[in-house]
């Protein structure tokens, strides 16, 4: 069986997600927009915007993710 890093998670629609995040986790958020800013040269005004990134390279480096999604992808061509 699969072990990802993350539990089941309910319904896949896309909706607008508002969350609290803990103070020291927000922090963080902080440091690296501003750890980001000054290596790319841009800055970035709303830290939140980088959550999305963050959470699609988390699940991109998932090898157990990816793993698990390629074999529920059905073949290339489909079944005849």
């Amino acid at each position: 069986m699969t072990k990802l890093k993350l539990g089941a998670i309910e319904d896949d629609k896309p909706i607008k997600v508002t969350h609290e995040l803990p103070a020291s986790v927000h922090r963080d958020l902080v440091s690296y927009a501003e750890i980001l800013a000054q290596e790319t040269g841009q800055p970035i005004q709303d830290p939140s915007k980088l959550i999305a990134p963050m959470l699609a390279r988390f699940m991109a480096a998932d090898r157990s993710f990816r793993k698990a999604r390629r074999a529920r992808q059905p073949p290339i061509g489909g079944e005849r």
